[in-house]
Formats: structure tokens, sequence, C-alpha cells
């Protein structure tokens, strides 16, 4: 099993950072005590392949020998990759004032600067182990997607899913849609009462529609889009975007062009799904 630890001063990205774990198939628990960190591991072996684990200056509660022990017990049983990540103190002292939030030990310091000093001394032992030590306090979050991936692949992968979604209008717009492409313009076979019954997944309706001018120059134009843009998208570190193509029915006309533009993509060996709202 791979583990993966993230740690690191409040403010300094754990949060995102085990977000972007998330993204990348890890089974992820925040805050989690070392005590109970093998008990979890051990409940877990066989179930996940990848699991991560952030650890929070409130639950460490051991010395620095004993620190190092217990990870070093952790590597002898698991493919462990630990992450430290640090912002200058200026620099979190701003995060939090922007943002309002209480700092982990603020409830016990007299100022938000001395709980961030205090934090510093007390995962030192962490920050001098850790397989990976991050200085965020110029970085994006992006940049910290991308620190994170490099650092665990080698190079930034980029696993952007495509979703191809059709639907009916008349049930409503798809919550989940990036993009909504509007084809209630284009011939309709459902006025053909021989294509009434068919789908879009039918050949018949494919048969009609691969006839039709206006469809194929729709195709060719959402084709040539997606393929313009999907750069930009993967640059910008998404996970997914889903494309949702919209007939009145949700039954002839999305269905048709969902299928298509997502074989196209499909056979340029992108990451690709394709699902039909109306027809599930």
């Amino acid at each position: 099993m791979k583990l993966v630890i993230v740690s690191g001063r409040s403010g300094s990205g754990k949060s995102y950072a085990l977000k972007v774990l998330e993204d990348l198939g890890y089974y992820c628990v925040d805050n989690l005590p070392l005590s109970l960190m093998p008990a979890l591991l051990e409940e877990l072996d066989g179930r996940c392949d990848s699991v991560a684990i952030s650890i929070d200056v409130r639950n460490l509660s051991i010395n620095s020998d004993q620190l190092e022990y217990r990870l070093n017990t952790l590597k002898q049983q698991y493919d462990v990759t630990s992450f430290y990540l640090h912002s200058e103190d200026e620099v979190l002292l701003k995060r939090y004032s922007e943002t309002r939030r209480l700092h982990p030990l603020n409830k016990y310091q007299s100022s938000l600067m001395k709980a961030i000093k205090d934090e510093k001394s007390l995962l030192a032992p962490l920050a001098n182990i850790a397989d990976h030590y991050v200085d965020t306090s110029n970085l994006t979050i992006y940049d910290l997607s991308d620190t994170i991936r490099e650092n665990l692949f080698g190079a930034v992968p980029k696993e952007l899913v495509l979703t191809f979604l059709s639907f009916g209008f008349k049930h409503g717009l798809p919550r989940e849609a990036d993009y909504v492409i509007d084809v209630r313009f284009l011939p309709n076979p459902h006025w053909l009462p021989e294509l009434r019954p068919h789908t879009g997944l039918e050949q018949p309706v494919i048969d009609y529609l691969d006839e039709q001018q206006t469809v194929q120059k729709l195709y060719q134009q959402m084709q040539e889009f997606i393929q313009t843009w999907l750069p930009q998208l993967e640059q910008n570190n998404r996970s997914y975007v889903t494309f949702a193509f919209g007939c009145t029915g949700g039954k002839h006309r999305s269905v048709y062009l969902a299928e298509k533009v997502a074989s196209f993509f499909q056979a340029g060996n992108h990451k690709v799904e394709v699902r039909h709202r109306e027809l599930e």
C-alpha cells in the first residue's frame, strides 16, 4: 500500500494538498492522531492501494525520537512518502488575517503571531524528517498541485476526464454541466414516425443524422472547439470537464452528438466518459 503523510504549518495548504491527493485516487483522512494510524492502515490494508493522512499540530503529542521511530516502522510495512508544507511567518499572518480563521494554537496564546511561531517549533521534528519540504509562500494552489504530482510521479500527469452528457431540456438542465450545447435547432428524428421509437444509439437514427449537413457542421465545430481549448483546461488543474448536449427530450439528437464527439476524443487516447441522462 502507498501511504502519503501530509504535515506542515497551519495555513500552508495542507487541506488543499489532501484534495489533490483525493483527486489522484488516494483514500484521504484529515487530522488523524499518530497513535491511531497503525489501526487505520491495518483496517484499510487490502481494501485501498493508496492512502493519504494529514497530521495536525494538535495531534502531535510525542517527542522527535518517538516520531522518527514510528515513521520508520511504517516505512517497513508500507511505501511511505511524506510532505511538509511550510510558509513564512508574515505570509501565514496575512492569510489568517484575510480569512479571519482561528489558528489551531491561537486559543492557547496571546497573539496570532506567537501561535504561528510556536507551531513552527512544535512541528520542527516533522520538518526535519520529511521526504519533501515544500515552501508554499509564493505558490498558487495550481503550483502546489503540480509540485505534489511531480514529487509523486516524476511528472505532472494530465488525467483530465472528458464527460459527454446528453439530456432533454424538458426534464431540466444538468447541474454538473460545465458547458451546455443546445441542439434543439437541428433536424428532429422525433417527427419521423419510423424513427420516433428509436434512440440516438440505434442505427436508423444514426444513419439519418449522419446525412444532415447542419448536424455534421455542429459536430465539426464542437470537435474543433474542444481540441482548441483542451490544453488550457488541462493546465488549469481540473480533474474533469462535462460537456452537456441538450435536445427537447434527450433521446435522439443529444444522444447522437454526445456519442459522436466522445468517440472522436476516445480515439485520441483521452480519458472519456459518456452518459445519457434520459436513457438511464
